[in-house]
């Protein structure tokens, strides 16, 4: 099979996709969804999901940025199969392909300098042409050869066109007279990004290239290298990017754009998965799904062309949602790494133990873990509790004597709401009042706060010595 006509794609072969962000900085959000896209869509066919750091830029990769892209992989959830590849230490295999494109006269030696191919643009563009370097040394008889150094071009086609098959962005032509002859091995030995990206896609067995619709210019040159070497061109899906809620390219003055961020403000993962995945792909009118779910409904024609808006008011209701189904093991254990994530003090055993009690209750009705804290403030506090300046206002010298009439009620009843609801519905009447009246200074007395869960959960949490407790304290 000659290099012009590349082997046809065959959908029969497992699918195979991947993730190969470069150790410049922190997992961007944008990254993180399409790393989610890729695993989705391999873990739903039964298919490989594989990770390259892609870290030739030798002068801002760093291994700090690679322990971060990992951290936040795995906070999102996202597992992949087998060892974390890095595009530097294949190095010489690129290199052995871009000699192997010189022996299948797919690629040439290029002896021209830097000040000789500016001095050739700058005369293309004088003459109004594109300038497209075209260089002299293409088709020159090796005898003519100097003993130089060179680099290594691929010969690309100088007429028709480039056609990109793409699964998102429909047929995508390029006129091959606006490319020039890419370099792939530089004249100092260094493979270029582009050649290297072609290789280890083919190694690695890829199938399907999902990723930013920033590559897909790149799509162009990098199918010449599959042509060139007679290898398989994969499935290509460039997906577009993610754009603020005012619709301009997201950044930092948009809030937080770091998948690392997203934990430390208190997101469970859940939550973001389900959202991210939303987030420029739809399936009827599924909003709401487990990862298990999404895998399930996943395809490359649910995504969307145009860029998607980020929207927190929708995250945090997606969140929300997914904290009310989390299982309670799993979400303490994720509000435990939140904690730490933030700075916050880890919660003491004791506090583990109420936490374990009350999250059955207190997962319904938040959508971020700084909110489910809150809620959780009864559990966090020590006495003698000091009431807010809004409850405290509720615990008058009427409020308080209440209290203390309640307290040996309390001591002896069983701790069940069974029990306690008729204990304290008597005791507001006995008083003329609602409940609603007695709950404020109760409310006050046990988590110092005036918006609090149920009194009753409250009290059932943290035990009947405890709340007697607080409500000594509060009525003394």
């Amino acid at each position: 099979m000659s290099a012009d006509t590349p082997p046809a794609r065959s959908d029969a072969r497992p699918v195979v996709t991947r993730f190969a962000p470069s150790p410049t900085g922190y997992l961007h959000i944008g990254g993180g969804r399409t790393a989610l896209f890729n695993w989705l869509y391999a873990r739903g066919r039964g298919g490989r999901f594989l990770l390259r750091i892609e870290d030739t830029d030798r002068e801002r990769s760093t291994p700090e940025a690679t322990a971060a892209i990992l951290r936040g992989l795995t906070w999102l959830g996202l597992d992949w199969d087998g060892e974390v590849v890095s595009q530097f230490e294949r190095r010489d295999r690129h290199a052995e392909v871009a000699h192997q494109m010189l022996a299948r006269g797919t690629a040439y030696k290029c002896y021209s300098t830097q000040e000789e191919i500016a001095a050739f643009r700058t005369a293309e563009e004088a003459a109004g042409r594109y300038p497209v370097f075209l260089s002299p040394w293409r088709d020159a008889d090796p005898s003519t050869h100097p003993d130089a150094p060179f680099s290594i071009r691929m010969k690309a086609p100088r007429s028709g066109e480039t056609v990109i098959e793409d699964r998102v962005q429909g047929r995508v032509v390029i006129r091959n007279e606006t490319l020039d002859d890419m370099i792939v091995l530089r004249s100092d030995g260094t493979p270029t990004y582009m050649l290297a990206v072609v290789v280890d896609d083919h190694d690695m067995g890829v199938t399907h290239v999902i990723r930013g619709d920033d590559h897909l210019n790149n799509a162009a040159r990098q199918q010449m290298v599959y042509d060139a070497m007679g290898w398989e061109i994969p499935v290509w899906a460039h997906i577009p990017l993610i754009h603020g809620p005012d619709g301009k390219k997201l950044s930092k003055r948009h809030g937080a754009t770091g998948v690392e961020e997203y934990q430390a403000m208190g997101y469970p993962a859940a939550g973001m998965r389900n959202y991210l995945t939303r987030l420029g792909w739809a399936k009827g009118d599924a909003e709401i799904f487990t990862s298990a779910e999404a895998m399930q409904m996943f395809d490359l024609d649910g995504i969307g062309r145009a860029p998607a808006r980020l929207d927190f008011k929708k995250l945090e209701n997606t969140c929300g949602h997914h904290m009310a189904m989390a299982d309670d093991a799993a979400l303490l254990h994720e509000l435990i790494a939140y904690m730490a994530a933030s700075g916050r003090t880890p919660l003491t055993p004791a506090q583990s133990v109420l936490m374990q009690k009350a999250l059955p209750f207190l997962k319904k009705s938040a959508k971020t873990f700084p909110e489910f804290l809150e809620k959780a403030s009864f559990i966090m506090v020590s006495r003698p509790i000091r009431a807010d300046e809004q409850s405290a206002a509720s615990l008058d010298t009427v409020s308080r004597g209440i209290l203390k009439s309640l307290t040996p009620r309390l001591q002896s009843a069983s701790w069940t709401k069974e029990a306690l609801e008729p204990i304290l519905t008597q005791a507001a009447a006995e008083n003329g009042l609602g409940f609603g009246k007695l709950a404020a200074p109760l409310r006050a007395a046990i988590a110092g706060k005036s918006v609090t869960p149920s009194v009753y959960d409250m009290m059932l949490v943290i035990g009947q010595d405890e709340t007697v407790a607080r409500l000594k304290d509060a009525s003394d």
